[in-house]
């Protein structure tokens, strides 16, 4: 996961093997790789699901692999009982912005200066209860 998520983050975004393990830890937190390379970390908790990350290496981009890491994370969330699916994305990061419309992603908030390099973090959610877990 370490590693795809580095191939995937520029600077200081990526997240090493111990904040991976970390996360993993905490309680209804759960990851999925993709051996094309992709991955992803969310956590559901009572009601609410939260994608914590999702990377996929620029060499397997563009093919469907973080539309189909969503889809079953939120298939995973919703068999644990959450009724809404939570992320931030950078404001800046038009091709995830573009990708989580396409969802069914709305803007919920904003997060001022959230990131390294100084873009806001978009809050975005998307009710589960709307969707069976096949049509996501």
């Amino acid at each position: 996961m370490a590693a795809i998520h580095a191939a995937a983050f520029a600077g200081g975004e990526a997240w090493n093997a111990a904040i991976m393990a970390a996360q993993l830890s905490l309680p209804g937190t759960f990851g999925l790789i993709d051996e094309s390379g992709g991955m992803i970390l969310a956590r559901a908790v009572a009601d609410e699901a939260e994608i914590l990350t999702l990377a996929v290496d620029p060499a397997a981009r563009r093919r469907g692999l973080g539309r189909e890491l969503v889809r079953e994370a939120a298939r995973i969330a919703v068999a644990r009982g959450a009724a809404r699916l939570l992320l931030e994305v950078s404001a800046a990061n038009q091709p995830a912005r573009a990708l989580y419309a396409g969802l069914g992603f709305v803007q919920a908030g904003r997060r001022r200066r959230y990131y390294v390099n100084g873009s806001d973090a978009l809050i975005l959610a998307l009710k589960l209860t709307a969707f069976a877990a096949e049509s996501l």
